[in-house]
């Protein structure tokens, strides 16, 4: 396994990140099966973990933490925090009082007193970013955190946060953690280009399009059964979607690749991806995704894909990624009735 510096952080990590989303009650129940799933990534030489609080009610994060008892001290272990823990309108957000909060109730469940990466899961349009920055900075002091990071963020709030950490004097997102894939390109536009000038690593989530780059969503065969597809029916089935996968399909096959390793080679080839993070639910998941570990796509294929998929467009869309309040509520972006005319 070879390694890329996390930003500018110094920190080495695998270009591989293993993704703890699917542990737990949201995925695969068997905590054994999840230890022997990080052990197997472990001894392959990926030392990047990512998991969050909210991954099956902070179920992942104690699997990860029994996992990596003895193992500690050799990996690079991230979390997050933001999405909601509880009924109490409190136990979310990117408040000072719930991070604060957050990060303990996450220390004790991955059974460490730090962690290596502490992201906030999504913005909170209703916290002033200035808060969030401060209690990050004081966690770091604390010896809690050693860096900090955003997750789906829009390019303008990871600007918004470079600045006021420099007008501030406080510590500064050195990662950003977006979705990415051959079916998902957007970030290329504008995330990517700054996270490269603003010297923040980028832990790509979703290399595989949730599944859709698997080659088990075929377009014209029956739906497949699945949580995923029942999830995210709108993603895993749309029309664009399935077209652009039945043209990448024999693509994969000329470069005698799977789909599957093509398009992960696909996200390793681009110079702004530090880490692409896998998220197995069963042993062979995992195996298979370490086996292509080593394809490597030329500028040929590379070409073909673009032809394919246009740098910098996404196809369909993902649900999971954020959305800004005016987008999700008519109220915000329209002027009331009366002022609606020019005259």
């Amino acid at each position: 396994m070879q390694y890329r510096t996390l930003g500018k952080t110094g920190i080495k990590v695998s270009p591989y990140c293993l993704g703890a989303m699917m542990f737990g009650a949201a995925g695969n129940p068997d905590h054994e099966e999840g230890i022997r799933i990080i052990h197997r990534a472990l001894d392959a030489g990926i030392n990047f973990i990512d998991t969050a609080d909210f991954y099956s009610r902070g179920e992942s994060e104690e699997i990860v933490g029994k996992a990596l008892k003895g193992r500690r001290d050799n990996v690079v272990l991230s979390t997050k925090a933001h999405l909601p823990m509880g009924e109490d309108p409190n136990q979310q957000g990117n408040s000072r009082r719930w991070i604060t909060q957050a990060l303990e109730d996450s220390l004790r469940r991955l059974q460490t007193d730090h962690v290596d990466l502490y992201l906030i899961h999504r913005p909170a349009p209703d916290t002033d970013i200035e808060e969030t920055l401060s209690v990050l900075s004081d966690l770091m002091r604390a010896g809690k955190v050693r860096a900090i990071g955003s997750s789906t963020f829009p390019v303008s709030e990871i600007i918004e946060a470079h600045w006021v950490a420099e007008k501030r004097a406080l510590a500064r997102f050195r990662v950003e953690q977006p979705p990415y894939s051959i079916l998902d390109r957007g970030i290329e536009r504008e995330v990517l280009p700054a996270c490269e000038r603003y010297g923040m690593g980028a832990m790509v989530w979703s290399p595989l399009a949730m599944g859709a780059l698997t080659g088990k969503y075929r377009k014209g065969q029956e739906q497949a059964e699945s949580a995923r597809a029942k999830r995210f029916p709108k993603q895993m089935f749309d029309e664009r979607r399935l077209d652009a996968v039945e043209k990448l399909i024999p693509l994969a096959e000329e470069a005698r690749l799977s789909l599957t390793h093509m398009s992960m080679a696909f996200v390793m080839a681009h110079r702004g991806v530090t880490s692409a993070i896998l998220g197995p639910r069963t042993m062979a998941h995992l195996d298979d995704l370490l086996e292509g570990s080593q394809a490597r796509l030329t500028d040929d294929i590379l070409d073909r894909i673009d032809a394919i998929v246009p740098p910098g467009t996404d196809i369909g869309g993902l649900e999971a990624n954020y959305r800004p309040p005016a987008v999700m509520k008519a109220e915000l972006r329209r002027r009331p009735l009366g002022d609606r005319a020019a005259a």
